[in-house]
């Protein structure tokens, strides 16, 4: 069973769980939107990407971002996902991440969009 993301309760009073693929999302959302230093126990757990929200636009920050976030993924969920494509775009206050991957244990093809 792979508990879901936030954690809570469902209607029947237990852990609420999420599917392979909603636990994979729920994973890569986690992994995006914590900054290193915020786990205790995982102190490099996480990317940089939330700092960029009001990072001035640039190819050049956007490329390098794109390559950290793509080594991050690879880093911590490699043995679950392949990663395809990514694209990072960053619109005044707004962080829209696109990752399209294949999940290995399945091989099928996925595409994630996140927001913030």
């Amino acid at each position: 069973m792979d508990i879901a993301y936030p954690f809570r309760i469902d209607q029947r009073g237990r852990i609420a769980a999420a599917t392979e693929n909603e636990h994979i999302l729920q994973m890569i959302e986690q992994l995006l939107f914590t900054s290193p230093g915020e786990r205790v126990n995982r102190p490099d757990f996480g990317s940089n990407l939330q700092q960029l929200i009001f990072a001035p636009n640039s190819d050049e920050l956007a490329i390098a971002t794109e390559f950290m976030v793509k080594g991050t993924l690879e880093q911590w969920l490699g043995d679950i996902i392949e990663i395809e494509a990514l694209e990072i775009t960053n619109e005044e206050s707004s962080l829209q991440v696109t990752i399209q991957y294949v999940v290995l244990r399945t091989q099928q093809r996925q595409i994630g969009q996140f927001s913030r």
